[in-house]
Parts: C-alpha cells; sequence; structure tokens
C-alpha cells in the first residue's frame, strides 16, 4: 500500500492513522508482558526453585537486551520503524507463549532472553515514534492516555486470571500461550493493516551523543537504577516474605492497573499544566519515601497492609515518567529523536545489567539495605530534576543555559 505522510493522515478512517496504531500496540503489549510479569515469581518459585540470586541472575539476563538497545541504530539501516515496531511485539508475543515449555533454570533464562529483545527493542521504537508522530502540544495528555489504555488492558488479563486460575484450574502453560498468542495475532494485524507513515523530517541514521542532552541521560540512567530495583525485588518481596499465591499478586497488580487507568489521563495533564519539573520533582520526593518504607517493612516488621499499600503507591508514582519523555522532545532536534531513543534506552539499563545479581547476593543478607540504596538514588534523581528549566526548549536543557547556547 502507498505511503501515507504525517500530515496527510487526516484522510485516512480513523482506525487505519498512526495514533490509532500506537493505541492498539499499547493495548497488546501488556496482555502478554504484564501477565508474563504477574506470574513470574510464583512461577520461578514454583517451578523453578530459584533463591534471591537466582531472581537476580534472571533479571540481569533479561536486561542485556535493554543494554543493547543502541543497536536498533544499524537495525534501522535495513528496516523502517514502524516495521521494526511491528517484529519486536511479535517476538515478545511468541516467547512469552512458548515460556512454559522452558521450565529448567536454563530454559527460564533463555526464553526471558528473546522475549526481552522484542520488550526492548519494541519499548524503543515506539518512544521514538510517539515522540515523531505525536505534536509536543498534544504529547503530554497523549501519553497518558496511552498508560490509560496499557493499564486497562492488563485489568482485562488479569480479571481473566483471577476468575479462571483455581475455577478452571488453570496451568502457567496455557495462561501463556493464551496471552502471548493475543499479543502475537495483534502484531501480525498492524504489520499488515497500516500503511506506512512518512514524518516531515528524516531520522539521522547514527548514534547521536550531544553534551545538551546531559541532564536527559543522567535522569534515564538513574531512573533506570531505581526502576530496577523495584521490578526485580518488590514483587519478590511480596511472595518471599508475605506468601503471596498467583491470584492474591494478581489482584494487588489490578488494583493499581485500575488506578494508572483512571489517573493516565490526569497525570499527562498535570505534566501538561505543571511541566516536567515540578511533575517529576515530585515523583522522586514520593519514591524516595516508598523506598524507605520498603526498607522499614523488613527493619520493624510492618505488616503486609501496609507492603500492599506501598507497592500500589511506587506503580502510580513511576507512571508520572512520562514527563521524561516530554522533557526529551521540547530540547530534542526533531532529527535526534530515533538515534537518541536507542542511546537512551541503553543508559537506562546500563546499571539495570549489573544491579540484579549484585543486589540478589546483598538480598540474602539484608532486604532492607536493597531498598534504602533505591531510595538514595531517588534522592539523587531529585536533586538533577531540579536542574530542569521551567519551559525547556532547545538551547535551554538546563537552568544554566540561555537559548541560544546550546552546542
Amino acid at each position: 500500500m502507498a505511503p501515507v505522510r504525517i500530515s496527510d493522515i487526516h484522510m485516512l478512517p480513523v482506525w487505519r492513522r498512526p495514533l490509532t496504531m500506537l493505541f492498539l500496540m499499547s493495548a497488546a503489549m501488556p496482555l502478554c508482558f504484564e501477565v508474563w510479569f504477574a506470574l513470574l515469581n510464583n512461577y520461578v518459585i514454583e517451578v523453578g526453585k530459584f533463591d534471591g540470586s537466582d531472581i537476580g541472575l534472571l533479571h540481569t539476563i533479561r536486561e542485556i537486551p535493554g543494554f543493547l538497545s543502541f543497536a536498533v541504530v544499524f537495525i534501522l539501516l535495513i528496516v523502517r520503524e514502524q516495521i521494526l515496531l511491528g517484529i519486536s511485539l511479535l517476538l515478545l508475543g511468541v516467547s512469552t507463549a512458548v515460556t512454559a515449555f522452558f521450565p529448567s533454570l536454563g530454559g527460564i533464562l533463555m526464553v526471558t532472553f528473546v522475549s526481552s529483545v522484542g520488550f526492548h527493542y519494541y519499548e524503543t521504537v515506539k518512544q521514538s515514534l510517539q515522540l515523531q508522530w505525536i505534536s509536543k502540544d498534544r504529547a503530554p495528555v497523549m501519553l497518558g492516555w496511552m498508560v490509560s489504555v496499557g493499564a486497562a488492558s492488563s485489568i482485562l488479563a488479569y480479571v481473566a486470571i483471577i476468575l479462571t486460575w483455581k475455577s478452571l484450574n488453570l496451568t502457567y502453560m496455557q495462561v501463556y500461550l493464551i496471552s502471548g498468542g493475543i499479543t502475537a495475532a495483534i502484531a501480525a494485524f498492524c504489520l499488515i493493516a497500516y500503511p506506512r507513515f512518512i514524518t516531515d523530517t528524516p531520522q539521522r541514521q547514527q548514534l547521536v551523543l550531544r553534551k545538551r542532552y546531559w541532564l536527559y541521560y543522567a535522569l534515564i540512567f538513574m531512573s533506570g537504577a531505581r526502576r530496577q530495583i523495584f521490578l526485580v525485588f518488590a514483587g519478590f518481596m511480596m511472595v518471599e516474605k508475605f506468601g503471596f499465591k498467583v491470584d492474591e499478586l494478581t489482584w494487588l497488580l489490578l488494583i493499581t492497573l485500575t488506578l494508572n487507568m483512571i489517573l493516565g489521563p490526569i497525570l499527562g495533564k498535570i505534566v501538561q499544566i505543571f511541566g516536567e519539573r515540578n511533575t517529576l520533582t515530585f515523583e522522586y520526593i514520593g519514591l524516595t519515601c516508598v523506598f524507605l518504607a520498603y526498607g522499614g517493612l523488613y527493619y520493624f516488621g510492618w505488616g503486609v497492609v501496609l507492603a500492599a499499600a506501598l507497592y500500589i503507591i511506587d506503580n502510580i508514582f513511576f507512571a508520572l515518567a512520562l514527563a521524561l519523555k516530554t522533557y526529551f522532545q521540547k530540547i530534542a532536534d526533531p532529527a535526534d529523536i530515533a538515534p537518541t531513543a536507542a542511546v537512551a534506552f541503553t543508559i537506562n539499563h546500563i546499571a539495570a545489567v549489573a544491579l540484579p545479581v549484585v543486589l540478589g547476593l546483598l538480598w540474602l543478607t539484608s532486604p532492607a539495605a536493597v531498598f534504602g540504596l533505591a531510595a538514595a538514588m531517588a534522592l539523587i534523581s531529585l536533586m538533577l530534576s531540579l536542574l530542569i528549566p521551567r519551559h525547556p526548549q532547545q538551547g535551554r536543557e538546563t537552568i544554566f543555559q540561555s537559548v541560544g547556547t546550546a552546542g
């Protein structure tokens, strides 16, 4: 089918426009990834017999493709961004579907690595296309709505798990096959049904590292390190320390996602009204308090209700990270968006590759110390966020610059 310029998409029916495709993919990805995440801790403990060091190793393996996200720039020399987006989502769906066919430690690590390639390359290209296809004035709200759509999709999957896990005596294999298969089918549809969308600004096809983006790079690095501690150890804590079963942990995730579905558009509007600096400052203050409280669960012996509440609050705070995307969109040269998205994902995963194994060993000695380290990272992020101007733009990337001084 003939290519369509972004400036001409109004001539297409709504269902064939790029924004619709992004929303559809935003709904498809969580159908397998969030289900995989919801079952992961129970699956690896019950089937794989994992301990804290094993789960740390798994997440290190899972983050290696994220660290290699810069390779997207070279793949884009031979594959268009839009096609790579669909292929990556397809790979994620298929690899999730076959997860339970490989129950050993080696098998779980192998399938996790393959699915991670699909996930991280999908996320890298999706972020690039979001910032290219959505105008700056609409981006915060539209990104908030995509958070909401992704949460709604996850809710649908979690409700299905809650209603059928015990009543139908489902197995891990059945759930992985269904969730991964649906995502793969949607990815295939997007590859076939949508025309090629062309932007007005061609993307640079080489790695881009610019001094004037240093604050964005620093915030992305800290975000990856801090986020990794939550992804690896918060859910593991709920199972290991508090004995959460599959349906119980799914209920917790369901509550979290319901709130994200409701709050997603509101959070986008908050970024639009209050700006990236104020939004990120609020997020990092909140995350510091949450991680300190996580540590208190072990040090002071606080109970399961507080642990569940902190888990929910933690997820909501992380949704505010969309402000990092809109901050970069405002300061970036439009031709830098695709290569910088790839570089940013690599920077985001530098700490993520090393931290899980190291902190997995620390977890065996002091879980509270793991969360204390996360709180320190949130404080560093807070200090960095204060360097963002109230109205960032090209030439005014930090409070130290005036327009026209960028290099």
